[in-house]
């Protein structure tokens, strides 16, 4: 591992934080580009009431200077504009209600018993996390497991993509369907139809010009599509991940579905990539092409039925506001979390300390590739 980072934070916490450990001196950062990441996040048909009020932007305390990453453990922060709405339910601090005169005490009193959650949502992290911590309030999981924390996740992404932009190395992502909608045109006039409810839908990843020999194939957990897997399973939501043609190989031959190899102009070519650009855990120099499929929000505006944990009595399960539907905003996070695993991977590949170094054996080892 070349890099490591964590996130803190909750979602109707003060802020979210961030540090990045492994970043080598000497690369630039774009400080617009990563808020135009944090952005389009925010932005999508179906994006709930908490997008009005939020508008991310990174703040770095520590790890660069003069825009320029210090190799030093790069820190950062995005806020979370409601907290002024949530200051007694989210309280860091012990609240010392003799402090308090009656009326203070009530409105007090009031605003932490209002949030309290007792009602299970199906197909969210609610009942499992209060039956593995003891919880007696939903809310303590519901602040963490929240997809919030993706902010912070597209923050240190669009870092990486930032650093791996000096080597031309480029992601996007795009949705392929919402729910039965295959066609963009029409998203926004489907998505209108489950108001009430909530979709989910699937979107590509392309990343473009890793080179080839990225990954490994010595072990398990070197394996490039492996690491993106991960990475991309663990944005909520999220129940399945492809590469290249992916389930469609089950009903191929081998004849059928294999990229052939050419040798065509001085350099090793594929005119087909059902293989999604990577091949015994590593990239072979195609483009990366990854399918993500999420699930339906959980949360929902006609809920489904549950259980209320204090009686155990059947009731409606709890609504949070919440979105209609985030598949472009997975989108955006899937390409983020991939180019932290690219970078981390690119840094293994190429381990050096500073930017002069880097470059210096990355066109050294490009230079041969074709040569073999």
């Amino acid at each position: 591992m070349a890099i490591r980072f964590l996130t803190s934070g909750e979602s109707h916490g003060e802020k979210l934080t961030g540090i990045i450990e492994g970043l080598p001196f000497g690369y630039e950062l774009d400080f617009d580009f990563i808020n135009s990441e944090l952005k389009s996040r925010q932005t999508g048909f179906g994006r709930g009431a908490r997008m009005q009020i939020e508008s991310d932007t990174i703040k770095i305390t520590s790890g660069v200077r003069f825009a320029k990453t210090t190799a030093s453990p790069l820190a950062f922060e995005i806020v979370n504009h409601d907290f002024k709405n949530w200051i007694y339910p989210m309280s860091i601090t012990k609240i010392d209600y003799d402090l308090l005169d009656n009326a203070q005490k009530t409105v007090v009193a009031d605003a932490v018993a209002s949030k309290k959650i007792t009602k299970f949502r199906p197909a969210h992290a609610d009942l499992s996390g209060v039956q593995k911590y003891g919880f007696d309030d939903i809310r303590y999981v519901l602040e963490r497991a929240s997809a919030r924390e993706t902010a912070a996740r597209t923050a240190i992404g669009a870092i990486c993509q930032n650093i791996l932009k000096n080597y031309d190395i480029e992601f996007s992502s795009k949705i392929i369907n919402i729910g039965e909608c295959f066609d963009s045109n029409e998203f926004e006039e489907y998505i209108k139809n489950f108001s009430e409810d909530s979709l989910g839908g699937s979107v590509e990843i392309r990343i473009k010009n890793v080179p080839a020999g990225i990954g490994s194939f010595v072990n398990w957990d070197r394996k490039l599509d492996a690491l993106l897997s991960k990475a991309i399973i663990s944005i909520p939501a999220v129940k399945s991940v492809e590469f290249g043609l992916g389930t469609e190989y089950s009903k191929k031959s081998g004849s059928s579905s294999h990229d052939e190899i050419f040798f065509e102009n001085g350099k090793y070519i594929r005119k087909t990539n059902n293989s999604g650009g990577i091949e015994g855990g590593m990239s072979n120099g195609e483009d990366i092409v990854i399918k993500a499929s999420m699930k339906p929000i959980p949360t929902l505006k006609k809920p489904l039925k549950s259980v209320e944990m204090t009686t155990h009595n059947q009731v409606e399960a709890h609504f949070e506001r919440s979105d209609v539907c985030a598949v472009h905003a997975m989108g955006v996070v899937a390409r983020n979390v991939s180019a932290y695993i690219i970078l981390d991977c690119f840094l293994d590949k190429f381990s050096h300390d500073c930017k002069d170094d880097i470059d210096k054996a990355y066109l050294n080892y490009t230079s041969r590739l074709n040569e073999v």
